[in-house]
């Protein structure tokens, strides 16, 4: 089989190789790593394989047995060349580990997906990212939380990144997406299937607004396995855990122990000490492994990065402004506030709100939010 040009087609070769039996991330990076990610490794012996660490005499003979089956290989890179039509169709990216746009955090962990499936924009380096994960059977509190500890990272710089669950993860991406933010779902299932949101409430102003990501392949099935693998990439890609409301078994504290792993850091919210939802937070305070908060102020000491409040624009004193845009801006705060309410504040007529608004937006100093809801971004 002629050489396969590394730069065009690594996505092809390393989901080939993922049909491979018997291999996951881990082994076929540790291939690529050894062959580079050329075509040459679909003719390497037994004896090539097992020069790679990690592979033994018998999974050796295995990928070499696939790899050099014309059937086999064949109908292995017809279901890769599938995918990526799919991915095509669906207006996405294949995002390979060799790419340099795969986020650097991911690739730090033991096991990093050789490739992502991706619709949206894949978190920015610049900006830190953290997960905000919890029970799918969250109390009107722990939304509550979420809601306002994402809002407020949201509006710190900061990516959220959850897993779209019910309860708390789509509380987290709701907050970040009305705080303007920047938000990720990381999925079990393919990027095609967002089965917690199949009437399309939340997934359409992620890919807006961020992405959704996942290894899995478009139309696989889901299969309860598969959500902690995609927990150790909502860990993986992101800077630091947040855990709210959880029992003592749950996904959430999968999530947790993963960050644990890849020596990022984990943060818990106290909680009810009746209250089921709570035991699994209260215990990762109780035992040392998540630091407790109250506030989002106790996550910023954390991270001393200098890319917090990085999404706030120019200081007002440094813009050009009318005596309106700025009488408007005294009446706005970080605080959402809906149109009507600017109108009774300032006086001025709709027609000349909006006009006043949309001039503000442009000098990015105002963000228009779902719902005619607006707030500085200074």
């Amino acid at each position: 089989m002629k050489a396969i040009s590394p730069d065009k087609n690594a996505g092809l070769i390393l989901l080939i190789l993922s049909c491979v039996p018997g291999i996951g991330p881990a082994r076929i990076n540790a291939i690529i790593t050894h062959f580079g990610c050329s075509s040459v490794l679909f003719d390497a012996s037994a004896g090539d394989f097992l020069l790679v660490p990690g592979i033994g005499n018998a999974l050796a003979r295995q990928i070499a047995d696939f790899l050099n089956h014309r059937e086999k290989r064949s109908r292995a890179e017809q279901a890769a060349l599938e995918q990526m039509e799919q991915i095509e169709r669906f207006g996405g990216k294949l995002v390979t580990i060799i790419d340099p746009d795969y986020p650097a955090l991911l690739k730090e962990i033991y096991d990093p997906p050789p490739c992502l499936f991706v619709r949206g924009t894949l978190p920015d380096p610049k900006h830190p990212a953290i997960a905000v994960v919890g029970t799918r059977h969250a109390t009107a509190y722990g939304k509550q939380v979420a809601g306002e500890f994402s809002r407020k990272l949201a509006i710190q710089g900061f990516q959220i990144v959850s897993g779209l669950a019910y309860g708390i993860d789509s509380a987290a991406h709701e907050a970040a997406i009305q705080s303007g933010g920047k938000t990720v779902a990381v999925l079990a299932s393919g990027v095609d299937t967002i089965y917690t949101d199949p009437k399309g409430r939340i997934w359409p102003k992620i890919i807006e607004q961020g992405a959704l990501i996942s290894e899995e392949w478009f139309g696989s099935e889901l299969l309860p396995g598969k959500f902690p693998k995609r927990n150790r990439i909502i860990s993986g890609i992101t800077k630091g855990t947040l855990v709210i409301e959880s029992d003592l078994k749950g996904g959430a504290l999968i999530t947790a122990s993963y960050a644990l792993e890849q020596n990022r850091e984990v943060f818990a919210v106290p909680g009810n000490i009746y209250s089921r939802s709570s035991r699994g937070t209260n215990r990762l305070i109780q035992t040392g492994e998540a630091k407790a908060v109250l506030d989002v102020e106790d996550i910023l000491v954390e991270f001393s990065c200098t890319s917090c409040n990085s999404t706030r624009s120019v200081p007002e004193k440094n813009m050009q402004l009318s005596v309106e845009e700025k009488q408007l801006l005294t009446a706005l705060g970080e605080e959402p506030v809906h149109l009507d309410m600017l109108a009774q504040k300032t006086g001025f007529d709709i027609g000349v709100l909006l006009v006043l608004l949309f001039e503000l937006e442009l000098k990015k100093a105002v963000i228009q939010l779902p719902g005619q809801f607006f707030r500085k971004t200074f």
